[in-house]
């Protein structure tokens, strides 16, 4: 084998450089995979807040430059006290992808609707030291979590997305176009061009689909006279990511209600590091690379809250696609943190999102939502259904997402924070999962964290 095919060969090691128009396309390939999902919880939450044009395009810069920066980390970690320290570092130093998490957005939906923006970014903001703590104390804390809580967490947020994603595919609750005939085609076009790229396409074309189904709703709705180029025209071509544009509020139970999923989304980030691990390089995960983990997930969150947005997580798309290709280099999938970072520079990129219709992204997707909720099933399958699980889930999704969707007058009564953690069910099925499982301690075989294919 000459030189050049061992240089080529780096690609499925972790460490080495191969050259840069090897490693371009397949780092670039991520960013594709991730830059819907990436941007949309921003789109939604900025639709619930009220934030204009230039409002979104700074949501959506911040949120491209945060989740490249915190996968460099996630690539390259940092250690915290020394490098000779055996204390836990920033990063696993595995192939993690980072970006926007769909798992805060309902219950940013509710902060927002309470307190605003500063409210969402200020409870984002303090709730992620949970997960940070998490990250060092992961063995100890892990027997609370057991599959079957994480499972009925990822069906509530599944079905209160799903909602949110009906709302954008008739053109956004409130819009004066909201629920006609335009909308509704527009919504299904993108639908089933997602759906086709998923049944019948390959490799790029397959993970690349909610981008392939935005770019068809682009062009659709061109032709169809629904798209406004102002903001895009007015945007610039280069801006400096600036911290702390639309301020804080600091809210007891705000703080609470984040610090509750970022449990959850320290569980997912195991689930992504260890699929990446088992995959790629047929072994679980160490502890000291899901410390670094969830710690770097911590500490990305952290950043977006001060970068204006929402919380990071591993995506669960790009730990796919690792397992798929079996690319594990890091600088290849390094080249995509930097096009993240640098496309965060450039607010003309995040404008062109922001002037797609709502209809387009409530098309593209409502079926990431679905996914969501079908992990979650998974999740309570693979734990089992015996009849202590049985009895922890009914009482969960009972008083969890009964009481949460129910009459007021259910829950009016009740002290103030314990009525504002009850209207949110992701929350309050999250902390009653918790308490049940304490109630009903699980068996052996229910305390292990089981991957989310």
């Amino acid at each position: 084998m000459n030189t050049n095919d061992d240089r080529k060969n780096l690609i499925y090691q972790l460490n080495g450089r191969p050259p840069f128009l090897v490693a371009f396309p397949l780092g670039l390939q991520h960013v594709l995979a991730m830059f819907t999902s990436n941007l949309a919880p921003c789109f939604i939450l900025a639709g619930v807040v009220g934030l204009d044009g230039p409002g979104k395009i700074i949501m959506a810069q911040c949120a491209m430059f945060i989740s490249g920066v915190t996968t460099f980390f996630q690539l390259y970690p940092f250690p915290l006290f020394g490098r000779k320290s055996k204390l836990p570092r920033i990063g696993a130093e595995l192939p993690i992808v980072m970006g926007t998490s769909f798992a805060f957005v309902p219950t940013s939906i509710t902060i927002g609707n309470a307190y605003g923006l500063p409210g969402v970014l200020g409870g984002a903001l303090v709730g992620s030291l949970v997960e940070f703590v998490m990250g060092f104390a992961i063995k100890p804390l892990k027997k609370f979590f057991p599959p079957l809580i994480i499972g009925a967490v990822l069906i509530a947020i599944g079905i209160n997305l799903l909602k949110a994603g009906t709302g954008y595919w008739a053109g956004g609750v409130g819009s004066a176009s909201y629920g006609s005939p335009q909308n509704m085609l527009l919504g299904l076009l993108v639908f089933v061009s997602v759906i086709l790229c998923q049944r019948f396409g390959r490799g790029m074309m397959q993970v690349s689909a909610l981008l392939i189904g935005i770019l068809v709703g682009y062009v659709a709705s061109f032709f169809m006279g629904m798209l406004d180029f102002s903001a895009l025209l007015g945007a610039s071509w280069f801006a400096v990511p600036i911290p702390l544009r639309f301020g804080y509020e600091f809210h007891l139970d705000a703080i609470l209600s984040f610090a509750a999923l970022y449990v959850v989304s320290g569980l997912e980030t195991i689930g992504n590091t260890s699929g990446i691990t088992v995959a790629a390089f047929d072994r679980e995960a160490t502890v000291e690379e899901t410390s670094g983990a969830i710690i770097a997930d911590s500490f990305g969150s952290m950043l977006a809250s001060v970068f204006n947005t929402l919380p990071n997580t591993a995506f669960g798309q790009n730990a796919g696609l690792v397992a798929m290709t079996r690319v594990v280099n890091k600088f290849a999938i390094a080249t995509g943190a930097a096009t993240l970072v640098l496309a965060g520079f450039v607010p003309k990129v995040g404008a062109i999102f922001t002037i797609m219709p709502n209809s387009v992204l409530g098309g593209a997707i409502i079926g990431v939502f679905a996914m969501i909720t079908i992990n979650g099933i998974k999740l309570i399958a693979k734990a089992g259904f015996s009849q202590r699980n049985i009895t922890v889930l009914s009482v969960t999704f009972a008083l969890g997402m009964g009481l949460a969707t129910g009459p007021e007058a259910m829950t009016s009564q009740l002290p103030s924070l314990v009525r504002y953690v009850m209207k949110d069910s992701v929350v309050a099925v999250c902390i009653i999962g918790i308490i049940m499982n304490i109630i009903f301690p699980p068996d052996g075989e229910s305390v292990a964290v089981i991957t989310v294919d």
